[in-house]
Formats: C-alpha cells, structure tokens, sequence
C-alpha cells in the first residue's frame, strides 16, 4: 500500500503556520500499530509494516506531503480486508485531528501489481503426495513446515475459491555444512533477500526435479 500524508509545508522556524506532514505521519505510524494488537483477532496472524518513509528536502523547512510505502500480511481475505479498511480510516483521522482542509486529506492506495491472494495448501493433495516425496528424497530430507507470512503470487495458480487443489511445496537451497554450523553457534543463515545468500545449485536442481518428477508420475496414473 502507499500512503501520502499531505500537509501544508512552510519554513521550520513558524511551525504554528503549518500543517506539518512529518508529524502526522510519525503519528500515523505509531496509530497503525494497533490495528494488529488492538482490532484484529489475537486468534488471525496479520502484520502491518512501513517499509520506506520519504519527505522533506532540507533541515529548516517542513514539506507539504510524506510519502510511505507499506506492506500488511494476513492469513484470510476477510483480516486483509479490516487491515485496509483501518489504514484508510486512521489516515483521514490524523488528518482530521491536526485540521487539514478536504482539499489536503491523505492519498491511500492498494497496489494492485503488488499484491497475491492467500496461498492454500490443500491438505488432501499434500497428505497424498508427502509419502511420495519421502520415497524419492528419503525420510529425513521432507518436513512438514510451518505456516509463515511471506508473499507469494504461487497463489494464484488454484484460482479463486480454490478451484485447482495445489500446495506450496519449498526445497532447501542452503548448504548443509553452514546448516550446521548456524545450529551451533545459533547465528541465522543468510536467507531470501539477503546480499550472503548463497545456494547450492546443483543438489537443490536435483531435489526439485526429483520431487516434482515424482508427484507428475503418481497424479498421473490411472
């Protein structure tokens, strides 16, 4: 999501002759924190994150507007939709409380290139195909794993309502020795979106093809 928080700038030296956006939206901010821990369910997992926070030019001039850029998490469409909803309603709040005009309400907005549907794991497909696995890769190499908040437009491929059964299935890319070594010492592997994460080709290629080789085989026979 992006957000403007509009103001009406002027010189640092006569704030009480602005309506200064930098303090709105540090309000905001702070205000959108409780969405999660105050209006959704402690039962629904959500996350609301500002990622980037842009304004202003220089040191003794207040800007007319603050530019953020957010990011909100949740397991359903129905906590998705509450989060918006909130992030709307809070916006023009702020502006209402420090008496900007009509003319200067907050601009929020819903990407619609960067946004993915929840991701479903139909259970009936990955209890089917779980032994499968474990027969081509061995006992020790498939996991069951936890449910977690990153986006993921593979989503998309069951179509709305779950239409097509499919399950979200991850191979491990990282080194087993450094695998090891973080165990020991407790330091986390570098991950996805890390400069250091560093792959092991060959035997993560190996593991998808014989994974997903295996599943094509059973779901195929007659």
């Amino acid at each position: 999501m992006d957000v403007t928080i509009r103001g009406v700038g002027g010189h640092g030296a006569r704030p009480e002759a602005t309506k200064d956006p930098v303090v709105m939206a540090a309000e905001y901010i702070l205000d959108i924190q409780t969405i999660v821990s105050r209006q959704i369910s402690p039962q629904e997992p959500a996350v609301v994150t500002v990622g980037t926070i842009h304004g202003g030019t220089k040191r003794n001039i207040i800007p007319d507007e603050v530019r953020l850029q957010l990011t909100t998490r949740a397991y359903s469409d129905s906590v998705r939709d509450k989060i918006i909803d909130s992030l709307h309603k809070m916006a023009q709040g702020v502006a209402l409380a420090n008496g900007l005009p009509p003319d200067r309400a907050p601009i929020v907005t819903v990407s619609k290139t960067e946004v993915t549907p929840v991701t479903y794991n139909d259970p009936a497909l990955a209890a089917r195909l779980k032994p499968v696995f474990v027969a081509a890769l061995g006992a020790t190499s498939v996991v069951d794993w936890r449910a977690e908040m990153g986006s993921e437009d593979f989503g998309l491929f069951g179509l709305p309502g779950h239409q097509i059964p499919a399950f979200f299935l991850r191979i491990g890319a990282t080194d087993p020795a450094k695998l090891d070594q973080s165990r020991q010492t407790g330091i986390p592997v570098p991950g996805l979106h890390s400069a250091l994460f560093a792959p092991v080709p060959a035997p993560t290629i190996r593991s998808g093809v014989l994974a997903m080789s295996a599943a094509v085989i059973d779901l195929m026979k007659k």
